[in-house]
């Protein structure tokens, strides 16, 4: 081993020697333009044996030679600039103090400090402009042309991505940036042309074929206005990976389609890092309903905040088995507790709790699917209210500081059997939020994107198969948002908390579903009528035309987070609460007709609302839109 690296450190000596030699006698040739007198011959040859001894010497005391030359990077450079410098100084000190019959040309000395920056630093980046495809786009001529949205550093990120990979054959032609101060800019030498209304000028004037975006970096609107576009001027909308991702360089430089998910990208959401860590860091973590969309995002959002330990509960045996093995390979340093647990089941869910005894607790499990729900109104019960029971009666048993139970908009003037156990739950969490040590709270949020058995597979399915699209009634609106964003919410809510608490997340602009069936029939590449037929179904029972985010008797007030409001009404006492609930589990065997009669008592239960656009919606829901 130390004979090899004896080898290694001889072959760098001397790939670092022959750039200081020619750069030394280059500087005298320059001085004397290019012909030597004897004089000048007979000083380089007297020094240029102590000089290139210093200039080694310190360059690989700077260890330049252990700079990896294919990852090459602006600081590298410096360091190269400041180790030449010194070394300069050094060759005049020994000159003038040790070596004193011949001086060298003070004028050969910096010659000599900015040729060798030179030729060294070539010598570093050409394998870098190797690596980037630097040499090989500014001779590529058939590339297709490209624009790149965004001059910043994610659109930097991809420039440099797209001629690192000799894959992607992209000639990028500029960059579209909205703010006027980069126009006319350059970035690695591309210019930034304008903004996205100049596209189709653009389009036209340099033949654009693609467009490219990065995954995150538009708003959904900005990115649906683009698709139209496209569709107008003749060219594609492609999406590539995120900023982090390209930086990070965990995933290839690979274009894709634009998807329904870009088009309902808001901004992303800026968590107040701080309380969320002092909050979760180092303590016990469980969290129910985990094989489900939003419980296993919710455990990926965790891995990152270090807590000691999390405890996935569920009753899915596949779901379980593969989170396990996602967690595990995100943050193999974090313990993860598998407990195949029924929530409804008292008894096991007490052993949970003893042998794991969590601090805080993420209860994300419940039924979701309102039509089930209205023709098995016993097990809603069970599942969404007395589950919630346990869950929190436990909570305050075992001590735990925090409780945060994942609600839906549908508990609001419920018109379902599904909204109105949610109702309930949220009412029994309130009332004993009042006299509980622990930190009680609710989050209530909407449809989130993409989740198991939502819209949005569905008409994936539906489009794949040839249709048709089913859309329950042509007016109806939902409010959307991305699993990622409703987790990471959901965790700020519970830190923000203090007992008792409705905290309900910003969801946007409201979205009728007929738009969203034929966003993603276009996005699929066909066409709303003639390759694909959209077919309305009807209402199905227990379904609104619209959700709303507050109750007719409830206030909402701001928080810290701009994202996030509370829900203020009148809290039920927990007497009455726990009345309700008794009362209801006695019957949970009834004929369904008789258990939907009784919980429609407890919690009144709104006729279906008659359709409402936008512009009509109640004033709560006009300020969210």
């Amino acid at each position: 081993m130390a004979l090899d690296r004896l080898k290694k450190l001889l072959v760098f000596t001397a790939l670092l020697a022959v750039p200081c030699l020619a750069a030394y006698y280059l500087a005298f040739l320059v001085r004397f333009d290019g012909a030597l007198p004897e004089s000048a011959q007979s000083t380089f040859a007297y020094s240029v044996l102590w000089v290139m001894l210093v200039k080694v010497a310190t360059l690989l005391h700077a260890r330049i030679h252990q700079h990896c030359a294919r990852y090459v990077t602006f600081q590298d450079m410096l360091s190269l600039v400041r180790s030449v410098t010194i070394s300069s100084v050094a060759i005049m000190l020994v000159d003038a103090m040790l070596f004193t019959d011949v001086v060298i040309p003070r004028s050969v000395v910096v010659l000599d400090w900015g040729t060798t920056i030179l030729l060294l630093a070539a010598v570093r980046i050409a394998p870098r402009l190797v690596r980037d495809g630097y040499l090989h786009h500014l001779s590529e001529q058939n590339g297709c042309p490209a624009l790149i949205v965004g001059a910043n550093d994610a659109g930097e990120a991809l420039l440099r991505s797209l001629r690192s990979n000799p894959t992607m054959p992209y000639r990028v032609v500029g960059f579209l940036d909205d703010r006027p101060e980069y126009w006319g800019r350059r970035i690695a030498g591309v210019p930034v042309l304008g903004t996205q209304t100049d596209l189709p000028t653009l389009v036209l004037q340099h033949h654009i074929q693609e467009v490219l975006i990065t995954s995150g970096t538009l708003p959904g609107k900005d990115v649906r206005r683009l698709v139209e576009l496209a569709s107008r001027e003749k060219f594609r909308v492609k999406v590539l990976p995120s900023y982090e991702q390209l930086v990070g360089e965990k995933v290839d430089v690979n274009p894709r389609s634009v998807a329904i998910a870009d088009l309902l990208q808001r901004p992303s959401v800026q968590l107040d890092d701080v309380p969320i860590r002092n909050w979760l860091t180092g303590k016990v973590v469980l969290v129910s309903g985990s094989a489900g969309s939003i419980g296993s995002e919710i455990c990926r959002q965790l891995v990152e905040l270090a807590p000691a330990k999390i405890v996935i509960v569920d009753r899915s045996e596949t779901g379980q088995f593969f989170l396990e093995r996602e967690l595990g390979q995100l943050a193999p340093h974090i313990a993860v507790e598998v407990a195949m647990a029924d929530l409804t089941d008292a008894g096991r869910m007490h052993s949970v709790f003893a042998q794991y005894r969590p601090q805080i607790v993420f209860h994300a499990a419940a039924y979701k699917h309102v039509p089930l729900m209205e023709a098995h109104a016993g097990e809603a019960i069970k599942n969404i209210v007395l589950a919630t029971k346990n869950m929190v009666d436990l909570a305050e048993e075992f001590k735990a500081d925090s409780l945060v139970m994942i609600s839906t908009d549908k508990a609001v003037n419920p018109t379902s059997v599904m909204g109105s156990c949610k109702r309930l739950a949220e009412q029994y969490i309130e009332a004993k939020a009042d006299t509980s040590p622990c930190r009680m709270v609710t989050v209530r949020f909407g449809n989130v994107l993409d989740s198991a058995g939502s819209v949005v597979p569905i008409f994936r399915e539906q489009i794949a198969r040839g249709g048709p699209v089913t859309v329950t009634h042509p007016d109806m609106i939902r409010y959307f948002m991305l699993i990622p964003e409703a987790a990471q919410l959901v965790i700020q809510a519970g830190a923000m908390g203090r007992g008792g608490e409705i905290f309900v997340l910003d969801m946007g602009e409201p979205v009728r579903i007929m738009d969203l069936a034929r966003d993603m029939i276009r996005l699929s590449g066909l066409r709303v009528g003639d390759d694909i037929e959209i077919v309305s179904t009807g209402l199905r029972p227990g379904e609104k035309l619209y959700e709303e985010l507050y109750s007719t008797d409830e206030q909402h007030l701001p928080t810290d987070h701009d994202k996030i409001m509370i829900a203020v009404g009148r809290p039920r006492k927990l007497v009455e609460v726990l009345h309700d609930i008794r009362q209801l589990s006695e019957i949970l065997d009834e004929p369904n007709e008789a258990i939907r009669a009784a919980l429609a008592e407890v919690i009144p239960v709104m006729r279906p609302k008659a359709a409402s656009p936008i512009k009509n919606l109640p004033a709560v829901e006009r300020q969210a839109a």
